[in-house]
C-alpha cells in the first residue's frame, strides 16, 4: 500500500484526485478490480486512476505487469470513449502477464472524459436558449460576446466578453461552435472557428446572409473542403418559427452528430444544407435586422 497507513486513506486520495481532474477538465480512466480468482496482489474493489499519458496517478490494482496491462488498456479506453473489462491471468508467465501468482482478476476500466464544449458566439434570445439547452444536454458552455452578462446567461459555465479574435477561447477537435452573432462580424468569427478543426461549426443566419458569409470565406481563400463542413444555415428542419425553436433545431443537430443518430438535416449543396423553411428564414432575417441596429 506504499505510504498509506490504511486503505481508507488511499480511497480518499483517489477520490480527491478524481475530483481535481474533473474540475481541471482533464480526461482519465478509472480502473476497478471486480473479480478475483486465486492469489492476486489486489483485492476486489481496488481502484486506480490512469491519466491520458498512461500514468497511474492514484490507487492500486496490482503491481508489475498487471499494472502495465491496465495502463495499456486504459489508453485504449480513453481513445474509444467506451468502457471495457479485461481479464488478467497471473498464473502463467508465458501466456499471462508474467506474474506467476496463481490467480486471475477481472478489471473494469471506464473513461472519465470532460464534457464536450459548446462555444456560443453572440447574444440575444437564440444564443440564450442555446446556452440553456446546451447545459441541459451536458455540454460545457462558453459564451463569447461583448454584450454577454450573467443575468442573460445564468447557466453558462464561462463568459468571455473581450476576446475579439478567439485567443481566449481555444477551439479543438472536440469543440462545438455556433456563431449566433446575427450579422455582426459573423464572417470573421466563422473564419476563425474553421481554423480550429472543431467537430461542429454552425452559422445561425438567414439563407441570404449565410450565402454572403460563405462567399466571403471562399473569396478569402478558405479551402472548399473546410467550407463544406459548415452548417449554414444551421439546424434540423423542424419548421422552427421562434428563436427558441431555432435554438432547439441546432441543439438537436448537435446531439444527432454527437450520438450518431440519423436526424433529417437542412439540405445544402457545397456546405451541407441550403434550403431553409420559409418561416424559419423570416424569423432569422428579423433577428438580423434587429441586431444590426
Amino acid at each position: 500500500m506504499g505510504d498509506y497507513d490504511t486503505p481508507s486513506e488511499m480511497v480518499s486520495d483517489l477520490y480527491n484526485k478524481a475530483a481535481a481532474l474533473v474540475s481541471q477538465r482533464r480526461p482519465f480512466a478509472l480502473a476497478t478490480v471486480v473479480h478475483v480468482i486465486g492469489s492476486a496482489s489486489a483485492r476486489r474493489g481496488s481502484k486506480a486512476i490512469i491519466d491520458a499519458h498512461g500514468r497511474l496517478l492514484a490507487g492500486w490494482v496490482g503491481g508489475g505487469c498487471a499494472e502495465s496491462a491496465v495502463k495499456s488498456e486504459a489508453l485504449a479506453v480513453l481513445e474509444s470513449g467506451r468502457p471495457c473489462t479485461i481479464t488478467i491471468d497471473m498464473s502463467d508467465e508465458m501466456l499471462g502477464v508474467g506474474m506467476p501468482c496463481g490467480g486471475k482478476m477481472d478489471v473494469f476500466i471506464e473513461p472519465v472524459l470532460p464534457a464536450p464544449e459548446l462555444l456560443v458566439v453572440g447574444h440575444g434570445r437564440i444564443a440564450e436558449t442555446l446556452t440553456t439547452l446546451g447545459h441541459m444536454m451536458g455540454f460545457y458552455v462558453t459564451v463569447n460576446d461583448p454584450a454577454a452578462d450573467r443575468e442573460s446567461f445564468p447557466l453558462a459555465d464561462r463568459l468571455v466578453t473581450e476576446d475579439f479574435d478567439l485567443t481566449e477561447t481555444a477551439i479543438g477537435p472536440k469543440s462545438y461552435v455556433v456563431i449566433a452573432t446575427q450579422h455582426k462580424r459573423d464572417h470573421l468569427w466563422l473564419k476563425k472557428a474553421l481554423e480550429g478543426s472543431a467537430t461542429y461549426v454552425a452559422l445561425i443566419a438567414s439563407s441570404y446572409r449565410a450565402k454572403l458569409v460563405l462567399e466571403f470565406l471562399r473569396a478569402g481563400g478558405v479551402p472548399p473542403e473546410k467550407i463544406a463542413t459548415v452548417w449554414a444555415p444551421a439546424g434540423l428542419d423542424l419548421g422552427a418559427a421562434t428563436p427558441e425553436e431555432i435554438a432547439l433545431s441546432v441543439i438537436g443537430q448537435m446531439v444527432v452528430l454527437r450520438r450518431g443518430g440519423a436526424g433529417g438535416a437542412l439540405d445544402q449543396g457545397e456546405s451541407p444544407h441550403q434550403q431553409q423553411n420559409a418561416e424559419t428564414d423570416r424569423v432569422l432575417r428579423q433577428c438580423e435586422a434587429e441586431t444590426a441596429h
